[in-house]
Formats: structure tokens, C-alpha cells, sequence
């Protein structure tokens, strides 16, 4: 499926830690010719900002944690009015805990498919034409988590991290978003098979 507008169609794949959103935006790009991936995580803050100590850890990687302005300025505002972008941005490099350089390009009408947590906060959801919610159980992300992000620690250390500071936030999320009611399209990955 080609964009045939002047202005880029955004499409936003959303879901809680785990809930498989890199693996699936990957596959709707194999079926979107052109489409772009962004994922959200190449525009979080660096750890100074991001481990705020003035605040309790959930706080932090709720409201702390990603570039979104820097994020809506250098490229969603731009596709969304029908721009192009040639630009060099700012991505995150988690070893260094810095940015590095990336050259980026991509002409106006491209699909571009963004893929991270959040992504129906009010600051974000208006730049998306369609939203998929990745709906997937705690118990089942927790397990993919602790397989995946082993740069965290051991499993225990991994559970408690989630347990202190993502979770909270994503029940804060879940709280003042409701994602499930706002998502033009809810997926349930291990029900739809599309692990």
C-alpha cells in the first residue's frame, strides 16, 4: 500500500513493555512498500534527566524519560504537514549514554510506522492517523522482558526494576489514557499468533 497524499500517513504501534511492538512493526513494514520504522527509543533523555533522583522512579520514566518534543519537532510535525525531511537528528546510543549523529530522509507521503509505549498521550496521539494497541498480559511480558533485557541484570533484578518503575507507569498510562479505547486497532499477539 502506497501513500498517495502530499503528507505522510504516521502510524503509531503501541503497547506496554514486552506486548512484541519492534517485532510487529517490522512485519507491517514488510507489507507497507517504502514504510519507515521510528522507534521510540532513540529519542529518550539521558540518564541525568532520566533518573531524576528528585522524583519516585515510575515519575520519571512516565514523564522524564523521552525527547517528545525533540521528537515532534525534527520529524512528526513535519510529516504530518506534508513536508520532507533531509535532516540530521539526534539519536539515543544506550552503551555511551549519549547521542550520536544520524542522517535521516524521508520524502512527504511516505508511511512512516512509530513504535513505542505511550504513544496515545495526548502530545503524541494527533500526529497518528491509525494507532494499533498490542495487548498482551503482564504475566507474558514479564517473561519476555527478563529473556530480552538482560542488560538490566539477572531476572530478579530485571522483575524488581519493572516492578518499581515501568509497571507504575504503565498502570499510570493505562489510568489517564486508556489506550485500549483509544487504539484504532487492538491486537493480541499471542491469540493472533503473530509471534
Amino acid at each position: 500500500m502506497k501513500n498517495h497524499s502530499k503528507c505522510s500517513m504516521l502510524i503509531g504501534i503501541d503497547g506496554l513493555g514486552g506486548s512484541g511492538k519492534t517485532m510487529y512493526a517490522y512485519k507491517l513494514q514488510q507489507q507497507l512498500e517504502g514504510s519507515v520504522i521510528l522507534h521510540l527509543d532513540d529519542f529518550v533523555h539521558k540518564k541525568e534527566v532520566r533518573y531524576n533522583e528528585n522524583y519516585e522512579e515510575w515519575y520519571c520514566y512516565y514523564h522524564l524519560q523521552w525527547r517528545y518534543d525533540y521528537l515532534i519537532q525534527k520529524l512528526l510535525l513535519p510529516l504530518k504537514s506534508g513536508l520532507d525531511v533531509n535532516e540530521t537528528i539526534e539519536v539515543y546510543n544506550r552503551e555511551t549514554d549519549s547521542y550520536i549523529l544520524r542522517e535521516i530522509e524521508i520524502p512527504a507521503g511516505t508511511t512512516v510506522i512509530v513504535e513505542g509505549v505511550f504513544l496515545q498521550r495526548p502530545e503524541l496521539r494527533p500526529y497518528f492517523e491509525i494507532v494499533v494497541y498490542l495487548e498482551l498480559d503482564q504475566e507474558t511480558r514479564l517473561k519476555r522482558i527478563t529473556d530480552r533485557d538482560i542488560y538490566m541484570g539477572n531476572k530478579k533484578e530485571i522483575a524488581l526494576k519493572y516492578d518499581q518503575r515501568y509497571f507504575p507507569a504503565e498502570e499510570k498510562y493505562i489510568e489517564q489514557c486508556n489506550p485500549l479505547a483509544l487504539a484504532d486497532i487492538v491486537e493480541n499477539e499471542v491469540k493472533e499468533g503473530l509471534v
